[in-house]
């Protein structure tokens, strides 16, 4: 009886795994080549870069999200069935880099179109500077060639512009009967990035400080670019908890560096930040690194968060 017991368990669960394989054959068997309803599947890993792929395939593309609206993305956990959703895309847009889960996933589903955004311009590291300069101190552990790389490109107006122009390659290759379009709304997208651009160049131009603090150390990118210096609670994950020893050179910082503000986001808790700002009897305001659209979003898209991000900064560096 203990035999046909341990027996009986094993056989249904052998019968259940043969079901999911040919269930997946199946789905191989029946693909659309990528499309339903005539319009290209297009599978994004998080917010920004299903923008780039909304915007750049307007009405040609159909575009969802491995990761839902208002939730953290560097956690996410890809079942079974979104992994056989990226074999059968038209196109995977992602990050490698930021979701080991998804770097896995898109590893094991071989979809035929890929575009990584890592690809398409260059990764720096901001997570490993131990002297607390720019970068925090927390080194988030990243899958890939860049293990230790900051993701956070998309912050970055003009690295953005560059993997938009990726992008819009990658469409074009996956769906070249609308490679026109593809083309028209890349460069559109890309003349709004650069404008946007200008607009952090002109408005942090004449400030009174360089100094910010924020939660965690997402804005490397930006800083670089804007010659700001980003002095983050925690490194580059942002669910990473700071020691004393950090919260302790933060006090330094921020008295000699006359901060005003201690910045916090809306995906992961702002405890830390407040208290912080409690204790140096400082403001706080949300700097958010946009890797989600919420509720709590002061913007409905990327380019209204970045303009509010820019007003946040403009404040609390005294621009004006």
């Amino acid at each position: 009886m203990n035999i046909r017991r341990s027996t009986l368990p094993a056989a249904v669960a052998g019968a259940a795994v043969l079901g999911l394989a040919a269930t997946l054959t199946a789905c191989s068997a029946n693909e659309t080549d990528g499309r339903t309803d005539g319009k290209l599947d297009v599978v994004a890993s998080f917010y920004p870069m299903q923008f780039l792929a909304e915007r750049i395939g307007g009405g040609h593309v159909h575009v969802s999200s491995l990761t839902k609206p208002g939730t953290e993305p560097h956690d996410l956990d890809i079942s079974a069935r979104q992994t056989a959703r990226l074999s059968e895309a038209g196109l995977v847009v992602y990050l490698k880099g930021l979701q080991p889960a998804v770097d896995q996933a898109v590893t094991q589903a071989e979809p035929k179109h890929v575009a990584d955004a890592a690809s398409f311009t260059t990764l720096e590291d901001h997570g490993t500077d131990v002297e607390g300069d720019e970068h925090g101190h927390d080194e988030h552990a990243h899958s890939g060639e860049d293990a230790g790389a900051d993701p956070h490109i998309w912050l970055d107006p003009v690295r953005y512009a560059q993997v938009a122009e990726g992008v819009g390659k990658a469409l074009r290759e996956a769906d070249p009967d609308h490679a026109a379009a593809y083309k028209k709304n890349t460069a559109a997208l890309v003349k709004q990035l650069r404008a946007l651009d200008d607009e952090f160049k002109t408005g942090l131009k004449n400030r009174t400080s360089d100094t910010f603090v924020t939660t965690h150390a997402a804005f490397g990118y930006l800083a670089e670019r804007y010659g700001l210096h980003q002095e983050a609670i925690s490194g580059l994950d942002p669910e990473s908890e700071p020691s004393p020893a950090r919260i302790r050179e933060l006090h330094s910082v921020a008295k000699k560096e006359k901060v005003s503000t201690i910045f916090f986001e809306t995906l992961v808790s702002d405890k830390t930040a407040k208290t912080l700002a409690g204790d140096l009897h400082l403001r706080t305001d949300v700097l958010d690194p946009i890797e989600g659209i919420g509720k709590k979003s002061k913007g409905d898209d990327y380019l209204e968060v970045m303009r509010a991000n820019l007003a946040a900064l403009e404040k609390a560096l005294g621009a004006r």
